[in-house]
């Protein structure tokens, strides 16, 4: 499951690089000397939606102040700080996803070989990282073939005739559809044949192809599996809608659905190849599996909390820090975008929000406490960008004590809690420095416990969200 938790942490390590590129742009903006401008541009504009009464001069004058603003925030220096910092951000996605799917990959083979996941998620992130990277380049390479060949023929078909683009579509479309489909089908082996064969992505490829030709009723266990599996989850997302349901649909997909599928198709390939023979299943019920499970991620993160004060306090520092700036940044915005905590809970709804801000949260601290697996900075980054959304938010209410008041009484467990995760984020940085060069033991001890922190943090959340779905919109009302 560590593995698995890599995947929400990727934004978390991404978003980095937009931050510091708007951190930049406001120094370079401020030895530029169009800050002060900025700001009074700000202070004198309603930056609230265009004018709704269909008056064009009114229509007009706002966008008229909305491009004085962008003029002086918007220079050709600006654009290539943001640009640069945009491009970075990309370039870490794909490279952070590979490398995520190279360890999920790794730890789904270990196990069902009766061997180590953590250690061995490690050990192929570093090893197969490059050659997954490899096959989704391919995979995407002819994608692109697919498309554009078919776009280009339609289209030197409609300059042509209407009628005769229309015709060739009815014929191309399917064709591209079912190539399209096939490639999709042999790649999803592919990176499984990296792991599991120890090759390069050409040899992989074919051993995807060679696997889906000699094992087809195989293959389509696991194409059945993916797409019911997908289906479920869509349900899931629909019959959850209403109940702001979809970060909990976020976290079914990384701690279910992922982990289940990529040990299907794992299982499927391994067992062609011969090289699985996962572990005896659990004699304990599930129910007791499930509260020892609880019960121990509480302990850990007990222990954690305690052994790790100095961490905690550079966490929460960072989240006052950001709240500061935010606070600071948001004061020319205070009187043009006001916000308010009453108008965010018109039709409040408790269950809906006790589910969504439990399992947004949640997925928050996971995110937090894994990205710092990058040398530490993304937590402290995520920490500094809470803080600054909340500070923010707080300079621009219309009602303070309003705010204050719905905050407190899930905000003394939320709060906490998500300092918890910085702090982990802070402590797995600095031990993947450390054994950066060494054996993967020591970081996999600290990774398997940071799951069991994340589980520990998921009970005070879990109560968190209760209070601020149940209590807090409600109780200081007859008081204020």
């Amino acid at each position: 499951m560590p593995a698995y938790f890599l995947a929400p942490a990727i934004p978390v390590v991404v978003r980095v690089f937009p931050v510091v590129g708007l951190a930049v742009t406001y120094l370079y903006l401020s030895t530029a000397g169009r800050l002060a401008d900025l700001r009074a541009a700000l202070s004198n504009t309603d930056l609230g939606p265009p004018p709704q009464n269909g008056d064009p001069a009114a229509v007009e004058a706002w966008m008229a102040d909305v491009q004085s603003i962008l003029e002086i925030a918007m220079t050709p220096t600006t654009l290539a700080i943001l640009g640069v910092s945009l491009l970075l951000a990309v370039v870490a996605a794909v490279v952070l996803s590979v490398v995520a799917t190279a360890a999920q990959l790794s730890a789904s083979y270990a196990r069902l070989r009766d061997e180590r996941g953590s250690v061995a998620a490690i050990r192929g992130a570093k090893r197969h990282w490059l050659s997954v990277f490899g096959v989704r380049l391919i995979e995407a390479v002819l994608w692109v073939v697919i498309v554009g060949t078919v776009a280009g023929a339609l289209a030197a078909a409609v300059s042509v005739s209407t009628l005769l683009g229309g015709l060739l579509a009815l014929v191309v479309a399917p064709v591209a559809l079912l190539a399209l489909v096939a490639v999709r089908a042999v790649f999803a082996f592919a990176p499984v044949a990296v792991v599991v064969d120890d090759i390069g992505p050409l040899d992989a490829i074919r051993g995807g192809w060679g696997f889906v030709r000699s094992n087809p009723i195989s293959a389509l266990v696991y194409y059945g599996v993916s797409v019911a599996s997908l289906f479920v989850l869509g349900s899931l997302a629909g019959a959850l809608a209403f109940l702001g349901g979809a970060p909990l649909v976020g976290v079914v997909g990384f701690t279910v659905v992922s982990p289940f599928l990529d040990v299907t198709k794992t299982a499927l390939y391994g067992d062609a190849r011969g090289s699985v023979a996962p572990p005896d299943p659990p004699t304990a019920a599930l129910g007791d599996r499930l509260r020892a499970g609880l019960r121990r991620g509480w302990r850990e993160t007990m222990t954690f909390v305690r052994s790790a004060p100095l961490l905690h306090v550079a966490s929460a520092g960072f989240a006052l820090v950001g709240g500061a700036v935010g606070w600071t940044l948001a004061a020319p915005l205070a009187a043009s975008v006001p916000s308010s905590i009453s108008a965010r809970l018109a039709g409040h709804n408790p269950v809906a929000a006790t589910v969504e801000f439990g399992a947004n949260n949640w997925t928050v601290a996971v995110s937090t406490g894994f990205a710092g697996l990058a040398l530490a900075v993304p937590a402290a980054v995520s920490m500094f960008f809470n803080g600054a959304i909340i500070g923010a938010l707080a300079r621009t209410e219309e009602a303070p004590l309003e705010l204050l008041a719905f905050v407190v009484p899930h905000g003394v467990i939320e709060l906490p809690a998500l300092v918890i995760t910085g702090a982990l984020g802070l402590h797995l940085g600095a031990v993947g420095w450390r054994t950066r060069f060494g054996t993967q033991s020591p970081l996999a001890d600290e990774l398997e416990r940071a799951f069991w922190v994340c589980v520990g943090v998921g009970i005070l959340l879990a109560v968190a969200g209760l209070i601020e779905g149940f209590v807090s919109p409600y109780y200081y009302r007859p008081f204020l």
